[in-house]
Parts: C-alpha cells; structure tokens; sequence
C-alpha cells in the first residue's frame, strides 16, 4: 500500500512581537513531525517562549537545494514539516520558494499558515497609495545593477517596496533618486519592536536624515509610484538646483554646498557643478 505524502505548511511567524502569532500557526507548529527554519537558534526562542518541542533543522539559502531534497523524502514518506524564516512568511525574499516548488512537483500539497509579513504591514502604515503595489525585495548590491532594475521601475504607477540591510540603506536611497527623482519615500524600520518608527519625507530629505546616524534593524523602504506630471517634475528636479539653494544654505561656501547636493542627488560634484554653472548662465 502506498504511503500518503505528508504535508508542507508554510507558516508565517512574527516581524518581532511575539504577540503577532496566529492560533493556527501555534498549533501546525506543535503537530508537525519536523520545522524547517532558516536559524533554528532564532526559532528555537520562538517555540521555547510558547512551550513547544519539536525537532528542527536548518534551512537557509546555503543548503536549501541540498536539504529540499530531504525534506522531500520526509515528506512523500508521509511525514508533515512546517517551513519557518527567522520573521514573516518564508519564501517572501527568504529561503523556501525551491522547496515549495520541488514539493508541488512531488504532488506534496503546500498549506499556507498566514500571518505577520513586512511588505503589507509597512504598506499599510505608510500612507502612500495601496490600491497598487511592486514588491521587489533585495536590490543588487551593485550599482550597475541596482540602475539597471530602478530603470525598469521608474514607470510603475503603484507603489515600490524595497527590503535593505542598514549598511546599505544611504547608497540604495542615492541610486533610487538618482534614477526615480525625489519622490515621497517612507522607510519603515524594527517593525512591530521597541524600536519600530516611520520616517516620511521627500527622498532627498530621508537621505539628509540618514548622513549623519548609521541605522539599524530590518529596513523596508517605501516609493511613491510614478506619474506622468510628477515624473516630469522629478525628472526637473535632479538636474535643476536652483542657485538660490546654493548660494543660500547657511554656513556652507559654494563646494560644501555642491558636495551636499551630489550626495543627494547620487551625481558627482562636478556634474552638479555642470548644472550650476549651465543655471548660472541662463540667469
């Protein structure tokens, strides 16, 4: 008699509170033979502080083909894993995607648990427009590449969500001006923790808020979708800095007010400089 393939549940945990656990999640995650989670230190917290003992095994981005290819044997001999990321729902720019693909393959059938995730709890408090929205995790660490993907997104009407590191944060904010304009930006940081805050400006003043501290914590950055009027307006606002604002800023000459500018537009001095003296002379 063949065996019935177990099941894989995809269980969302949450951003930081504790709190944010569903029900249902607590008890997938106590019925399981086995929970897969990308730091099993970091989940082991998790089912310690609501008293569940289950056995669990790594899964991140490092062996995620190797041990898909167990967790499937565990599987079809009809054992049933839970799939956990160290905060949200995994797969969603964490490991598990393969898995989930190499299970539905099988004929494994895939549960999703919902709950906690970044991208609509910073969507959702960010009061930018949520009617529509790009999701589009990570951007390369390259500049080259970063441009190359915030060209393509530069025409998309809804919303941008980006998830970042903080040491990267200051040089992702530089090219998505450089190449979007100073649109309305939120970032959205520690969700849910002590910590959590909303910084809202325009992209050059989160910039300028950002020069002079080193964030910290999980990062979503949030982008204003595009308009044919305010991409026109943007598109004049990188490269028209008005000589009243560099003459003007107090306490700063004419270089220091370059630099300060080329930091938050993403250009080099003198190419900031290029535009001054071409602003001077229609004048």
């Amino acid at each position: 008699m063949k065996t019935e393939p177990g099941k894989l549940y995809l269980v969302a945990t949450p951003l930081g509170n504790l709190e944010d656990i569903t029900q249902r999640a607590l008890r997938i995650l106590a019925e399981v033979d086995l929970i897969a989670a990308e730091d099993t230190r970091h989940t082991l917290k998790l089912l310690n502080h609501f008293g569940i003992k289950r056995r669990t095994l790594s899964y991140h981005r490092h062996n995620e083909r190797e041990r898909s290819k167990e967790i499937i044997e565990m599987l079809l001999s009809g054992l049933n894993v839970a799939l956990v990321s160290d905060a949200g729902m995994p797969g969603i720019s964490d490991p598990g995607n393969f898995l989930v693909a190499e299970a539905i393959k099988q004929g494994v059938k895939v549960i999703p648990i919902p709950g906690a995730s970044a991208v609509v709890t910073a969507l959702a408090a960010s009061g930018l427009a949520t009617n529509s929205f790009w999701f589009q995790g990570f951007l390369p660490r390259k500049a080259k590449e970063r441009t190359e993907i915030l060209t393509e997104l530069a025409k998309i009407k809804g919303t941008l969500v980006f998830y970042e590191a903080p040491h990267r944060l200051t040089a992702t904010l530089k090219s998505l001006l450089q190449v979007l304009g100073d649109r309305n930006t939120v970032i959205a940081r520690e969700l849910t923790k002590i910590h959590e805050e909303f910084i809202r400006g325009r992209l050059s003043e989160v910039i300028a808020h950002f020069e002079n501290q080193s964030p910290k914590g999980e990062i979503t950055i949030l982008i204003e979708g595009a308009t044919i009027g305010k991409n026109r307006q943007n598109s004049t606002n990188q490269n028209n800095f008005k000589i009243g604002v560099i003459n003007k800023t107090a306490g700063l000459n004419l270089r220091q007010n370059l630099k300060k500018i080329a930091q938050e537009t993403g250009k080099s001095v003198r190419e900031v400089y290029q535009i001054y003296l071409a602003e001077k002379e229609k004048k």
